[in-house]
């Protein structure tokens, strides 16, 4: 039976991300865990993220899971979720800055204020609930979900990678903003698919039918 390790690093409920991996593929054993054999161990790794990022950074640093993560990334199936994404990035304009992992070079940054849709109506921040994410590559982890397709987003940075061949799709809000990346065997989205019904479950099944291969 293959493994799959969602970290635990103290920040979450993470109830609902091993529920909808459970329910996204039966046939894998799914172990919520801090200890980083048990981590290293697994055939495939999700972190996942809510809160702060300094909150996140600080408790990744003094656990010694953030370099089980550096090494996950360079190694096997690696999903980032929502501030586990921006997490991967070099680092955060939130708390005044915040270094991060720098598995994918870029920067993560504030939503400018006083947002206007096509319509003239005021955006809010967070950008909260359902929007369609548009593919803008190819990759085994859109498998079976239609373009444009409607994932749950609740966030108020979002990811602007240096190399936007990274960007494995976008999503407006008003702009169109980087919402998924890819690079080797690491994926990470903003959207939650725990919470984004039947195409979430089915981007957490690709994930776990996934080698690491493009």
């Amino acid at each position: 039976m293959s493994s799959v390790a969602v970290i635990d690093y103290g920040m979450g409920n993470l109830h609902s991300i091993v529920k909808a991996l459970q329910h996204a593929a039966p046939e894998v054993e799914v172990v919520c865990v801090s200890d980083a054999e048990t981590i290293l161990g697994a055939d495939r790794v999700v972190f996942p993220g809510v809160g702060a990022i300094r909150d996140c950074m600080q408790a990744l640093e003094q656990s010694g899971l953030s370099e089980v993560i550096r090494q996950v990334a360079l190694s096997k199936p690696l999903l980032g979720i929502c501030l586990g994404m921006q997490a991967l990035l070099t680092d955060s304009a939130e708390n005044n800055g915040t270094q991060g992992l720098d598995i994918f070079s870029g920067h993560v940054v504030h939503f400018p204020e006083a947002l206007i849709d096509s319509d003239q109506n005021a955006l809010k921040i967070p950008h909260m609930g359902w929007n369609q994410v548009h593919q803008t590559q190819a990759h085994p982890l859109w498998a079976n979900i239609p373009q444009d397709s409607r994932f749950y987003f609740v966030h108020s940075y979002y990811a602007r990678p240096d190399d936007p061949a990274l960007i494995a799709a976008t999503t407006q809000y008003p702009e169109a903003f980087a919402c998924a990346l890819a690079q080797d065997n690491v994926f990470a989205v903003q959207f939650h698919p725990e919470k984004s019904q039947a195409v979430g479950l089915q981007l957490l099944h690709n994930f776990l039918h996934w080698n690491g291969q493009v």
